[in-house]
């Protein structure tokens, strides 16, 4: 869980509303786009988070809603039943790397912020710093990150995970997962797509 949304202000980033029209083919698209052209590297999804908070459980929901899609080139990590958290994330990143040679990582966490960025999903290139605004000493993870500002930050930040609203937290998962899964049917490629194709594409995935 990543409290702070306004990291790696230096590096690309984009910004995207959940449920505003077209949300999977933009993010589809915005992550193709800080994804490395024609490489050998596996791509690896790493959803960072826990069922056992509402607002945290971004991650795993995603993972979950990925894992129950058509077979992709991605491999993806974190779900509801096998969840990467605090206690985990050392030893998670450790077996993917040994699982997979030189991964291009991409790390999706849940985050808060401004009451007026709530339902925001933000794409950046270079990592996500899971626990980073409750001075937890976590690693790093991703070459991209991937995250979605649940709910508002500044006060009693854990309280306020907890009562995050869980309908908000699933159309933002499933939005990301579809975004996702729309990104790997056509990665590598990275051929130019009409708004059409994408939409037709969005209409089906919903």
């Amino acid at each position: 869980m990543n409290l702070k949304s306004g990291f790696f202000d230096k590096q690309r980033s984009s910004r995207i509303i959940h449920d505003e029209l077209h949300a999977n083919g933009q993010l589809a698209t915005e992550l193709i786009s800080l994804m490395p052209v024609m490489t050998n590297r596996p791509i690896v999804v790493v959803c960072i988070g826990t069922d056992r908070s509402t607002g945290d459980s971004l991650g795993p929901l995603v993972g979950t809603l990925l894992a129950e899609k058509p077979e992709s080139p991605f491999y993806v990590y974190g779900t509801l039943e096998d969840p990467i958290h605090a206690v985990n994330l050392d030893e998670k990143l450790k077996e993917i790397k040994q699982k997979h040679f030189h991964p291009f990582i991409i790390g999706i966490d849940a985050c808060l912020g401004r009451f007026k960025s709530v339902g925001t999903i933000q794409l950046g290139s270079g990592p996500v710093k899971p626990g980073a605004g409750v001075n937890k000493d976590l690693p790093p993870v991703g070459d991209m990150h991937i995250t979605g500002i649940v709910n508002v930050s500044g006060f009693m930040e854990f309280f306020v995970l907890q009562n995050t609203r869980l309908s908000l937290v699933m159309k933002m998962a499933k939005t990301i997962a579809n975004g996702i899964h729309m990104a790997s049917t056509h990665y590598p490629t990275k051929a130019p797509w009409s708004d059409l194709n994408w939409n037709q594409e969005q209409e089906q995935t919903n």
